[in-house]
C-alpha cells in the first residue's frame, strides 16, 4: 500500500488545550479529541501527475443532483453532465425490449477546446490534477493553462475558472453537444434534442416521451469575463468562442429537469446561470467550502497501521463519503451502474432500473456516518412507489401489503390488465403449467423489458426476419430475480434502522411503519406460504436470491420473514396500532419453519461427513433441476436483520454463523484471499467480531480483484481505475459498490449497536472487531441515537465518549472486560461502573466520558490530524 497514506497523531496537548476541545457543532464535537478534519480528509484526495488515459478515469465533481467526471484530451477539457432525475423512460415502457438499451441521467456533453491547431495544453509530461475532497474543488494545471472546477451546492451549476497564461493566446471554444441525433425513435418512444441560443448563452433541451410518460432536461452554458461569439458547428453542436486574451474567465454550466410538460426547464437552467453569475467563481468556491466543512465535521474515522494498510482504508473511506455527498442528495439515488459519472452518452450497462442488491451496497452503512440526508434519495425512491407496490402485491401474487421487487423502475411497477394479472398469478404460483400460457399473455410479455423482475424469465432475444423472438430461460416462470420476495424486507430493515439511529418517532409512524407493515402483510398473506404436515409454515417455489430458482424454504426468504416480522410487531407496539394484525404476525413467527441447515433431510446441500452444521440455501423440492449446481452455503442470517449478533446468547447459533462464514473460504482467510465487489463477507466478519478476518477482507475488497477478462484492470492487476471507481459492472457502469461495502464493514468493526434478536434494544460495543495492529480514533452514530467517540492504541481502548439524541439510557459492553469504568460528567468523576453491559443515563445536554479506573479523560486529550510521510514508492 502507498506509504503516502501513513500518518501520525500529534500527542496529547492537555497542558495547552482546555477540556472541551474544538467544537464544530453541538451535535458532533468531542470533549477529548480536537479533530483537524481537513487534514484527515485530504488523505483521500486524488492526485494525477499525468492525464487520464481514458474518460472513465476522469475526476468526479457533483452536488448530489448533478455531476460529471472531468477528463482531458491534449487540447481540451471534457465533461458529460449527468443528473439523478433524468430518465428516458419509465415503468410503462413497451419500447426497450433489448437488454441494456434503456438509458438515463445524461444531459449533454461540454468540451472546452483551448487551441485551433494542434498544440497540447494537457500534455503527458506537464499536466497536474488535484481533487480536494474536503473542499469539493478540482484544480488542473497544464501547459500555460490552469483550471479550477466545482459543482455548486446551492444550485445545479458546474463552474470552471480558467486562466490562460500562454504567451500567444488563441480563441477558446466552449462546445455544447447533443448525446444523440436530434430525433431518435425507438418503437413507441421518442427522444428529441434541440440546441438554441439566448443572447450569448447556448442551451440544449432534451425531451423524452412515450404515451403518458414525459421527462425533459435542459443544459445552459455561459462564459463570464470574456467577449464571446456563438457559432454553430453542426446540427448537434453549438460553441461559445471566447476572444483570445491572457487572464481568467469562467464557464458556467447549469441544468434542470422535470417530469411535467408545463415546466420550462430551459428557463430554470437560465435562472441558475443568473444566480451563479451574480456570485462569481470565488464566491461559489467559498460557499462550497462552508458546506463541505459542515459535512465533514459530523463524524470521522482516523486509522493507522505500521504497514500503511489502515491509512489506505481510511483514504478510501473518506473518498467514498465524498462520492455519495456528490451524487446522493437529489430526488432519486444515483444509479449503481455509472452513478453520475458516465462519459459515453446513453450507453449504460444494466440500463436504467434499480437492482436492490447493488443499491444496498451504497446505503447499508451510511446511517452510522451521521449524515442522514445522504439516505433520503433511497428512502424517497421506495416510499414513492408504495402505491404501485401495493397494487403489485395484489395483481402479481394475490397477496396483501406491498411487493418491492429486486429490480424496479424509479417509479415502481405498472398496473396489469385484469386477465393478464390473473394468469400471471396462476403461472408464477405454479397453479397453471408454463406451457399452457395463453397467446394473450405471450403477446403482452413480448415487449416488456427483460431486466424487470416480472419478466426476468426472458432469455436474451434476437431479431429474426424483422420479428423480435424471445425464448425463456428454460425454467418456466423462474429467472434470476422473478421470485425474489425478500428485497422488500431488506429495504424495510433500513427504514427501521433509520428510526433506531435517529430516535425519530414521527419517522417511525409516517415513513418506516407503512413499509414494515406492508412487507409483513405481504408475507403473511402470500398464497404459497402454507402449513405442512409438521404444523409449520413452509414457503414454496421461490428463489434464494439469483442462484437458486423455485425451491422450498429458501434461506433469503425465511430469514426475511424472521427479520421483518419482529420489527413490524415492535413498531406496532411502540405506536399502539394494529393489535389484531400484530397477533397474526406473532402467530406466523411462532409457527414458521426453522432456517434451513445442511442437516435437514431435504436440504439442497446435504451435510457431508465431517462437515459442521451450516446454513444452506433451502429445501427440496426444487422446481427446476436438483439445485446442486447452483447451491452454496450461505451467511444471510449473519449479514441481515440482527438474526445473529455478538449479543446473541445462543452459542449453537453463533457456532453455525462462524462455521458458515468459514465454509465460504475452504482455503482459509489469509493475505491471498480475494473479496469481490459485492461480497458481504467483510460485513459478516465484523458482525461476528472476527478482527483477523476484517484485517484481510476490507483491504482486499477495496482493491477489487477482477476475474473477468473483459474488465480493464488497473495497477497491481486489480480492476480499479485511477479515480478509485471500477468497471466491474461493465462498460460505462462505473461503480463504487466495493467502497460502500468496505465503509460498512469498517464502521461495524469500530462500533456496533446491536440487539440480541430482531426488534430488540441495542447494546453498544466499541472496537468489537478491530484488528490488533491498527490504531484508530472515530466519532460515529450508533443505534439508540448515540454519538460515540472513542480511541484505541496498541489494542487498548483509551476512552469512550457518548452523547445522546433526546436523552436516554445507554447500555455499553465494558471495553475493559472485568475492569472498573469511571464515568465523568461535566469533567467530574462520577459513578464507578462494573460488569457488562455498563448502564448509564445520558441527557441531551451532556457528553459523558468513560475511562478505565486509574485513568482520566485529560490524559487522552489531543489534536487529531494527519501528517504525510514521504512517499517512497513509485506511482
Amino acid at each position: 500500500m502507498k506509504n503516502r497514506y501513513r500518518c501520525l497523531i500529534i500527542g496529547a496537548l492537555a497542558a495547552i488545550m482546555p477540556f472541551g476541545g474544538a467544537a464544530h457543532g453541538q451535535d458532533t464535537h468531542s470533549t477529548i479529541l480536537n479533530v483537524d478534519h481537513q487534514s484527515l480528509v485530504s488523505g483521500g484526495d486524488l492526485h494525477y501527475d499525468t492525464p487520464a488515459s481514458r474518460s472513465e478515469e476522469g475526476l468526479p465533481i457533483g452536488n448530489g443532483r448533478v455531476g460529471t467526471l472531468v477528463w482531458t484530451k491534449p487540447a481540451a477539457l471534457k465533461l458529460q453532465i449527468n443528473r439523478v432525475d433524468v430518465f428516458a423512460t419509465n415503468t410503462a415502457t413497451n419500447s426497450f425490449v433489448e437488454r441494456n438499451s434503456d438509458y438515463c441521467c445524461g444531459v449533454g456533453l461540454v468540451d472546452v477546446d483551448f487551441v485551433d491547431f494542434g498544440d497540447e495544453v494537457f500534455p503527458q509530461e506537464r499536466t497536474q490534477q488535484h481533487l480536494s475532497i474536503h473542499d469539493g474543488l478540482l484544480s488542473m494545471e497544464g501547459r500555460g493553462v490552469s483550471v479550477r472546477a466545482l459543482a455548486w451546492n446551492d444550485e445545479d451549476v458546474i463552474a470552471l475558472a480558467i486562466e490562460d497564461k500562454r504567451e500567444n493566446p488563441v480563441p477558446i471554444r466552449t462546445n455544447l453537444r447533443m448525446l444523440r441525433p436530434p430525433v431518435v425513435k425507438t418503437r413507441n418512444h421518442t427522444a428529441t434534442s434541440e440546441l438554441s441560443t439566448k443572447g450569448d448563452r447556448i442551451i440544449l433541451r432534451q425531451k423524452f416521451s412515450e404515451g403518458d410518460y414525459y421527462n425533459s432536461s435542459a443544459l445552459a452554458v455561459a462564459v463570464l469575463g470574456r467577449a464571446v461569439k456563438v457559432k454553430t458547428v453542426t446540427e448537434g453542436e453549438l460553441s461559445l468562442v471566447a476572444e483570445p486574451g491572457a487572464g481568467a474567465f469562467t464557464v458556467l454550466i447549469a441544468s434542470a429537469s422535470s417530469f411535467s410538460r408545463s415546466d420550462d426547464v430551459a428557463a430554470s437552467a437560465l435562472r441558475q446561470l443568473d444566480a451563479a453569475s451574480a456570485m462569481g467563481f470565488d464566491a461559489l468556491a467559498e460557499s462550497n467550502r462552508s458546506w463541505w466543512r459542515d459535512f465533514w465535521a459530523r463524524s470521522f474515522v482516523h486509522l493507522r497501521s505500521k504497514d500503511g494498510v489502515a491509512d489506505y482504508v481510511e483514504a478510501n473511506y473518506n473518498y467514498y463519503l465524498y462520492l455519495m455527498a456528490s451524487s446522493s442528495r437529489g430526488k432519486f439515488p444515483p444509479k449503481f451502474n455509472g452513478m453520475l459519472w458516465t462519459t459515453g452518452g446513453d450507453t449504460r450497462t444494466w440500463g436504467s432500473q434499480y437492482w436492490w442488491h447493488n443499491v444496498s451496497s451504497y446505503y447499508q452503512g451510511l446511517l452510522a456516518t451521521n449524515r442522514p440526508e445522504l439516505m433520503e434519495p433511497m428512502f424517497n425512491l421506495y416510499t414513492g412507489m408504495f402505491d404501485s407496490a401495493a397494487r403489485a402485491a395484489r395483481e402479481q401474487w394475490g397477496s396483501r401489503g406491498i411487493f418491492i421487487p429486486e429490480v424496479v423502475w424509479f417509479d415502481g411497477l405498472p398496473p396489469l390488465p385484469g386477465k393478464i394479472a390473473a394468469e400471471m398469478q396462476d403461472l408464477y404460483l405454479l397453479r397453471k403449467p408454463w406451457e399452457a400460457r395463453s397467446s394473450e399473455f405471450r403477446k403482452f410479455a413480448l415487449t416488456k423489458p427483460p431486466h424487470a423482475s416480472r419478466w426476468n424469465w426472458k432469455a436474451p432475444g434476437k431479431w429474426v426476419e424483422g420479428e423480435w423472438v424471445v425464448p425463456d430461460k428454460g425454467a418456466g416462470p423462474f429467472g434470476h430475480v422473478v421470485h425474489i420476495l425478500s428485497s422488500g424486507a431488506k429495504i424495510a430493515f433500513l427504514y427501521w434502522e433509520r428510526y433506531q439511529f435517529t430516535q425519530d418517532r414521527d419517522w417511525l409512524r409516517q415513513r418506516a411503519y407503512p413499509i414494515l407493515k406492508g412487507v409483513a402483510d405481504f408475507f403473511e398473506a402470500y398464497p404459497n406460504l402454507k402449513k405442512g404436515a409438521d404444523g409449520k409454515y413452509h414457503l414454496h417455489d421461490v428463489n434464494n436470491h439469483e442462484p437458486v430458482w423455485g425451491a422450498r424454504d429458501t434461506m433469503e426468504e425465511l430469514a426475511a420473514m424472521r427479520g421483518v416480522l419482529p420489527l413490524a410487531i415492535r413498531a406496532s407496539q411502540l405506536l399502539g396500532v394494529d393489535s389484531d394484525q400484530r397477533a397474526a404476525w406473532q402467530e406466523l413467527l411462532r409457527e414458521l419453519t426453522p432456517l434451513p441447515t445442511n442437516d435437514d433431510p431435504d436440504s439442497l446441500d446435504p451435510r457431508k461427513p465431517g462437515q459442521p452444521r451450516l446454513w444452506t440455501n433451502g429445501r427440496k423440492p426444487h422446481a427446476y433441476g436438483d439445485g446442486t449446481d447452483r447451491s452454496y452455503h450461505t451467511i444471510v442470517p449473519g449479514i441481515h436483520y440482527d438474526l445473529s449478533t455478538l449479543e446473541t446468547r445462543d452459542d449453537r447459533l453463533m457456532r453455525i454463523a462462524n462455521d458458515s462464514l468459514e465454509s465460504l473460504f475452504p482455503d482459509g482467510i489469509n493475505s491471498q484471499t480475494k473479496i469481490d465487489s459485492l461480497n458481504p463477507s467483510p460485513r459478516s466478519a465484523a458482525l461476528l467480531g472476527r478482527s483477523a478476518d476484517v484485517e484481510v477482507m476490507i483491504p482486499s475488497q477495496i482493491g477489487a480483484w477482477g476475474e473477468d477478462e473483459t474488465v480493464t484492470l488497473g495497477r497491481d492487476g486489480k480492476a480499479v481505475l485511477r479515480n478509485r471507481l471500477s468497471l466491474l459492472e461493465g462498460p460505462q457502469a462505473m461503480d463504487a459498490e466495493r467502497l460502500g461495502r468496505a465503509l460498512d464493514a469498517v464502521q461495524l468493526a469500530l462500533l456496533q449497536g446491536v440487539p440480541a434478536q430482531p426488534g430488540g434494544d441495542p447494546v453498544l460495543r466499541v472496537f468489537p472487531a478491530w484488528p490488533a495492529a491498527w490504531d484508530a480514533e472515530y466519532t460515529l452514530l450508533a443505534r439508540g441515537g448515540f454519538l460515540v467517540t472513542s480511541a484505541i492504541r496498541a489494542g487498548t481502548v483509551q476512552f469512550v465518549e457518548v452523547r445522546s439524541r433526546g436523552g436516554r439510557e445507554c447500555r455499553l459492553r465494558n471495553p475493559w472486560g472485568e475492569g472498573v469504568a469511571v464515568l465523568y460528567r461535566n469533567e467530574q468523576a462520577g459513578e464507578r461502573l462494573t460488569g457488562s453491559p455498563l448502564e448509564f443515563a445520558v441527557s441531551p445536554e451532556e457528553a459523558v466520558v468513560l475511562v478505565r479506573e486509574g485513568a482520566t479523560p485529560g490524559e487522552f486529550r489531543r489534536n487529531v490530524r494527519r501528517i504525510k510521510e514521504p512517499d517512497t514508492t513509485a506511482n
